[in-house]
């Protein structure tokens, strides 16, 4: 008989955990009312920001032997320096990589690559900042957001 009694209290502790997790109280549920759950906030769905888009292509980086050269953008280009060439975007579009889940914002700063079949020439600095440093080349996510007008 011990089982059975270990074994009622035990649902009954399952019991008042799931009611306690719903919201609900024994009270409630032992009335006959009905229990519905807690409401709760469904998860932000992922978004980019109005007029963005994401590309899937494959970037390199750049920098050393160039560092102290002005960029197509007009900036004088350095060790520290956040940014991205593409051969077609407006300078000054933001654009955020991922690679491997770490992302990084950066601002398209130069014209490149000029190797077949890259899409991306990213600087030292975010290279190392989305953890691409090592890598070296491959395919990276880019959200674009074109600049405001």
């Amino acid at each position: 008989m011990k089982t059975n009694a270990k074994k009622t209290a035990a649902t009954a502790l399952a019991c008042a955990i799931a009611l306690t997790a719903t919201g609900a109280s024994i009270a409630q549920a032992q009335g006959g009312g009905t229990v519905a759950p807690a409401p709760t906030s469904p998860a932000p769905a992922p978004t980019t920001p109005s007029g963005s888009w994401t590309v899937y292509k494959k970037a390199t980086w750049y920098g050393p032997g160039l560092w102290g050269n002005e960029t197509a953008c007009g900036m004088t280009l350095a060790p520290n320096m956040i940014g991205a060439a593409h051969k077609s975007l407006p300078c000054g579009t933001q654009v955020t990589f991922t690679h491997e889940g770490i992302s990084v914002a950066a601002t398209v700063i130069d014209r490149g690559p000029f190797t077949k079949g890259y899409t991306w020439d990213l600087t030292k600095k975010t290279a190392k900042k989305v953890g691409f440093l090592e890598v070296g080349s491959g395919p990276i996510t880019a959200v674009v957001s074109p600049p405001a007008s």
